[in-house]
């Protein structure tokens, strides 16, 4: 279980200037409680949640309080990832955000019937994304009550 201090963000993304960018807005937020976690791909969000491989070890892959989403990842894309997520009883109460660069509809809707709790749109500034992390954690970890594993 994570105490109201240490909140637990994993972060789905294979594209590495988008992991950057994202740590330099969290960054930005100075926002000490959230312990930002990044995976490389859909496969490997699988193996971290499900504690396999490399991340076997629990202080490795704590249990994420908010996933964020990319949709187009190679081996394994995120609306993928988020039917397996919703599929596991022992993970499907994780809130899930789409953190994508779609503006599909198609893709919006897949992902709400599978299960995301949010679509949010990549921003292309970072002042932006320091701003859309600031209100991800307003609201998910001030506002919102989370279950506890």
């Amino acid at each position: 279980m994570n105490t109201v201090n240490n909140r637990i963000i994993l972060l789905v993304e294979d594209n590495i200037a988008d992991q950057k960018f994202a740590i330099r807005a969290f960054e930005k937020c100075n926002i000490s409680e959230i312990d930002l976690r990044i995976v490389n791909n859909g496969r490997e969000a699988m193996n971290y949640l499900l504690q396999l491989g490399k991340y076997s070890l629990n202080e490795l892959s704590p249990r994420p309080d908010l996933i964020l989403l990319d949709i187009n990842m190679p081996r394994m894309d995120g609306k993928q990832v988020l039917k397996e997520i919703k599929s596991n009883s022992e993970l499907k109460s994780i809130p899930i955000i789409m953190l994508t660069t779609s503006v599909l509809e198609k893709d919006i809707r897949e992902s709400y019937i599978l299960g995301a709790s949010s679509f949010i749109n990549k921003p292309e500034l970072i002042s932006d994304f320091v701003y859309i992390i600031k209100k991800i954690k307003e609201y998910w970890f001030d506002l919102n009550v989370l279950p506890y594993s």
